[in-house]
């Protein structure tokens, strides 16, 4: 598909978006009993699921640290959750990338040093495929980490942007990451404004960088919220069913 039949004449998208327009965005915590914290997070049609186990004894000795606890994610997608139904080895280089992006933007933003030689357990599951793996990972494993009481500087929230004929579009789908139109994906910290991820898929103008990188800010922003809201009737919802 060429970059000129992603947005149509009248600033439409394929999927029927404008180009400043997030993707329904559907959250919710605690959905796991067996672990320490859990979220399902579904951005448009790509949905995941994250569980956190921990801080708890390392299974291995070699993942021990003394000063701080170890983060360890893991990425796994369900065999349903692309068009061609086969299962992806957790080795796969792809998804050895993303788990490890996850991993690199929350060391800095989970409070590890208050649980030395131990370790704090992401898994991540995507269930359906379309575009923005790596914004929903961490989507979802801040509300996983939140949901379980791990110690934070902030949220972390994270969002896509493109840019198609040098206009700016946020949160791409599969068939618009597809298209090989520049991509960057951005993580914040939203009370500071701090960036804890920037990641970019192809290349981008320097003239262009500037524009999409305030889009896909604004994006994180607008989804703190949306993660926000649900967190906080979560909590209503578990207090008001202990009285």
């Amino acid at each position: 598909m060429s970059r000129q039949e992603l947005l149509n004449p009248g600033g439409l998208r394929i999927d029927g978006r404008r180009a400043t327009e997030l993707r329904k965005i559907k959250c919710k915590p605690s959905v796991l009993r067996q672990a320490d914290g859990s979220a399902y997070i579904e951005q448009g049609n790509t949905k995941c699921l994250a569980a956190v186990y921990g801080p708890r004894e390392p299974r291995l000795k070699s993942q021990i640290i003394h000063d701080k606890a170890n983060i360890n994610v893991e990425l796994s997608y369900a065999p349903f959750s692309t068009s061609e139904r086969k299962r992806r080895a957790k080795t796969d280089k792809r998804i050895l990338e993303i788990a490890s992006a996850v991993k690199q933007t929350f060391e800095p933003v989970i409070l590890a040093n208050l649980f030395p030689r131990s370790q704090i357990d992401i898994y991540l599951q995507i269930l359906q495929f379309d575009g923005g793996t790596v914004q929903i990972c961490i989507n979802a494993a801040t509300m996983a980490l939140i949901d379980a009481g791990v110690p934070m500087r902030d949220y972390v929230c994270a969002c896509t942007a493109g840019c198609f004929d040098k206009q700016p579009v946020l949160d791409l789908n599969n068939t618009e990451e597809s298209s090989d139109s520049p991509e960057l994906t951005v993580a914040i910290l939203p009370r500071s404004g701090k960036v804890t991820l920037l990641q970019m898929e192809s290349r981008l103008h320097v003239e262009k960088f500037e524009s999409v990188m305030n889009l896909a800010t604004e994006g994180c922003k607008a989804i703190y919220k949306i993660l926000d809201k649900s967190i906080r009737d979560n909590m209503k919802d578990a207090t008001s069913n202990m009285i």
